[in-house]
């Protein structure tokens, strides 16, 4: 009679999820999951071929994770970057390792920061659309110079050095967007 199976793909990955959302990446090896899950490894490596595997499904997870993180963040101001920036920054603030792993590691796994903003919704997209619409004459000139400063803030979040309230954050994009405009 065959074991019974006692733990899921599914369970694995949410649990390595959780453990790079808390602990950061390189904590998630096939001995600290197995510890976690509840099991050996055995179960790790029948599911998944190698950590490579599985690494690939929880950055995939990640990406996901941020997408649906963006969608539902409020959107409450007119001038184009300004939501997005603001995602972007308070993401870095409140989810930091996973903030690491999508926009500051190097291994991306062949994805574009482009890429990662943009999603499958087209958020970047829409963004660039939404400065075309508000009379931009380069859009995606303007979404380049503004990501400097979004990214630039979001990683100074990382290491306490960005202590700017919403409020303020909110006030230099939109003035960077007009310097921008009329530049």
């Amino acid at each position: 009679m065959a074991r019974k199976e006692t733990i899921t793909k599914n369970e694995i990955l949410n649990t390595a999820f959780q453990m790079a959302r808390q602990e950061g990446i390189a904590q998630v090896s096939a001995r600290t999951l197995a510890a976690k899950a509840g099991c050996s490894t055995q179960p790790i490596f029948r599911l998944y071929k190698n950590m490579e595997e599985l690494g690939n499904e929880l950055y995939e997870k990640a990406i996901v994770f941020f997408g649906e993180y963006y969608e539902n963040f409020p959107k409450t101001h007119d001038t184009p970057f300004v939501d997005l920036g603001l995602a972007y920054i308070r993401f870095a603030q409140e989810e930091q390792q996973l903030f690491k792993l999508l926009f500051i590691s190097q291994n991306r796994h062949g994805k574009s920061l482009y890429d990662l903003l943009n999603g499958t919704k087209g958020t970047v997209v829409r963004e660039i659309g939404n400065a075309r619409a508000h009379g931009c004459k380069d859009p995606s000139g303007m979404f380049m110079r503004m990501w400097i400063f979004i990214h630039g803030s979001a990683c100074m979040s990382l290491t306490d050095d960005y202590d700017l309230q919403q409020e303020d954050t909110v006030k230099l994009l939109e003035e960077f967007y007009r310097v921008f405009l009329n530049a």
